[in-house]
C-alpha cells in the first residue's frame, strides 16, 4: 500500500510547495513514521491524507528554519502550517491523483533515459535508491548522485507540475512510454546479475501503465504497450526452473503461463488495433499475442510474425528489431536467409557485438547444420552478456554441441531413436 502511495502524496507536495528534492524527503520521512506507528496504532482510516498531512508538517519545518533568509519560503510556511494543523486537515486532503503528472515530469526530455528511469522508479514507483542500485548494479552513492542530478536537472528547468498541453503531449508522451518500455525490458530480462528477472520492476511497470491507460484510454500506443507488457509477462513463470536456469521460448511448460493476463492482454490489443495506424508497441503487442495463442511452439503462425516485423521495420531504424526480424525470417525461408539479414547488422555498432546479435547468430548457424560455428558464438554470446542465467544458458548449448560432435553416428541414431 505504502508503495502506491507514494507517487500520489509526493504528487501533492511537489504541487504544494514547488521544490522536487525538499518534497521528496519529506514524504520519505512520512513512509517512515507510518513503518514506525502504523504497525501499533492501525492503520488510519484516510492513510493517503494522513502522511500527507506529516510530509506537509516536514515541509513546513524546513521552511521555518530558513524563514529568516528567504520570506517566500516563510509565507509557503505560514500556509502548509496551517493546512497541516487544522482540524479537518486530513479528511480535507486533495483528493486528486497526482501520480500522472509526477511520471511525465521524471520523463521530462532533457533528462537522459539513465537518468529517467532512475528518477521514475525512485518517485513514482518508490523504489528505495539501494534497490534501484542494485538493479543497476551500480553503487549505491552513485545512484543516488544520478537521482540528485535528475532532480537538480527538473529544479533549474522550471518544469511546472501540471500536464502537457495537448501540443507538447505527443513528445512528452513518447518519452514516458520509452522509460516505461525500459524498466519493464529490464525487469522481465535483467542486464547483469544472478537472476533472470527482476520481477519487481516488470511489476512496477505494469503497474504504472495500467496508471497511464486508465487516465488516457484514448491513446492507442498506450494501451498497446500495456498489452505488450501483459502479453509478455504472462510467460514468466515457465522462463525458468527450479534452478533459476533460462528456459527459451520454444521449450517452455505453456501451461504455466498466465491464462487471465493473456486475455487482458489480447482485449487491449484487439481494442486498439482498429483505432488507426498501428504504432510499434502496438505492433510488438500483436507478435506477442501471435506467441500467446500458440498451444505449441509448432502451432506459432511464423509467416504472421514476419509479416508484423516487415512492418515494424519500416517504421523505425531498430536494431533490436532487426534482429528479430532475422530471426522470422530463418523460421519462414530457412537458417539460410536469416544468415544473410545477419551478416547485413555485422557492421552495425549498436548490436554487431552485442551478445544477442552472437546468441541469434549462433542459433541460426545451429538451424544450418554448422556446429563449429554455432559453437563459437555461444561462447561469444556468454562473454558479453552481464546475466548469469543467459550466460549459463549459452555456454551449455556450447557444450551439448561439442558434445554432439564427438558422438558416433550411432550413437546418434540411437539418441534420436530414443534408445
Amino acid at each position: 500500500m505504502l508503495r502506491e502511495l507514494t507517487p500520489q502524496v509526493l504528487g501533492t507536495v511537489v504541487r504544494r510547495f514547488r521544490d522536487f528534492a525538499a518534497a521528496e524527503d519529506a514524504v520519505q520521512e512520512a513512509l517512515l513514521a507510518a513503518a514506525t506507528q502504523w504497525p501499533d496504532e492501525g492503520v488510519p482510516g484516510n492513510p493517503r491524507a494522513w502522511l500527507t498531512q506529516v510530509a506537509f508538517r516536514r515541509m513546513a519545518d524546513r521552511m521555518r528554519s530558513e524563514s529568516a533568509r528567504r520570506r517566500r519560503e516563510d509565507e509557503m510556511a505560514l500556509e502548509a502550517s496551517r493546512a497541516a494543523n487544522a482540524a479537518t486537515a486530513i479528511d480535507a486532503a486533495p483528493e486528486e491523483d497526482d501520480t500522472l503528472v509526477l511520471l511525465f515530469m521524471c520523463c521530462h526530455p532533457a533528462l537522459t533515459a539513465a537518468s529517467a528511469i532512475a528518477l521514475t522508479l525512485r518517485a513514482v514507483g518508490g523504489l528505495t535508491t539501494a534497490e534501484i542500485a542494485r538493479a543497476f548494479l551500480v553503487p549505491e552513492a552513485t545512484m543516488a548522485q544520478r537521482i540528485s542530478r535528475a532532480r537538480q536537472c527538473i529544479q533549474d528547468s522550471g518544469i511546472p507540475f501540471q500536464l502537457p498541453t495537448k501540443a507538447e503531449q505527443g513528445r512528452r508522451l513518447t518519452a514516458v512510454l520509452h522509460v516505461l518500455y525500459l524498466i519493464f525490458n529490464e525487469g522481465y530480462t535483467s542486464s547483469g546479475g544472478p537472476r533472470l528477472q527482476r520481477v519487481e520492476m516488470s511489476r512496477e511497470a505494469i503497474r504504472l501503465m495500467r496508471s497511464l491507460c486508465n487516465r488516457l484510454p484514448d491513446e492507442a500506443e498506450v494501451a498497446g504497450l500495456l498489452a505488450l507488457m501483459l502479453l509478455t509477462d504472462a510467460r514468466r513463470m515457465a522462463r525458468t526452473n527450479g534452478e533459476g536456469d533460462l528456459i527459451p521460448l520454444n521449450q517452455q511448460d505453456r501451461a504455466l503461463w498466465d491464462r487471465r493476463q493473456i486475455a487482458e492482454g489480447l482485449a487491449l490489443i484487439s481494442a486498439a488495433l482498429p483505432k488507426g495506424p498501428a504504432g510499434p508497441y502496438q505492433l510488438q503487442a500483436a507478435v506477442a499475442a501471435v506467441h500467446d495463442e500458440a498451444a505449441r511452439a509448432e502451432d506459432t503462425d511464423w509467416p504472421q510474425i514476419l509479416a508484423l516485423y516487415d512492418l515494424l521495420g519500416r517504421m523505425a531504424d531498430n536494431p533490436m528489431v532487426a534482429l528479430n526480424h532475422a530471426i522470422a525470417a530463418a523460421m519462414v525461408n530457412g537458417p539460410t536467409r536469416g544468415l544473410e539479414l545477419l551478416d547485413k547488422l555485422s557492421t552495425d555498432a549498436r548490436v554487431g557485438d552485442h551478445h544477442r546479435f552472437h546468441a541469434v547468430r549462433a542459433h541460426l548457424l545451429e538451424m544450418a547444420g554448422d556446429r563449429d560455428g554455432a559453437i563459437k558464438h555461444y561462447r561469444a554470446a556468454a562473454g558479453k552478456t552481464g546475466s548469469l542465467p543467459e550466460r549459463n544458458y549459452l555456454l551449455m548449448q556450447a557444450a551439448r554441441l561439442s558434445s554432439e560432435r564427438h558422438e558416433t553416428p550411432a550413437a546418434r541414431a540411437e539418441k534420436a531413436e530414443g534408445i
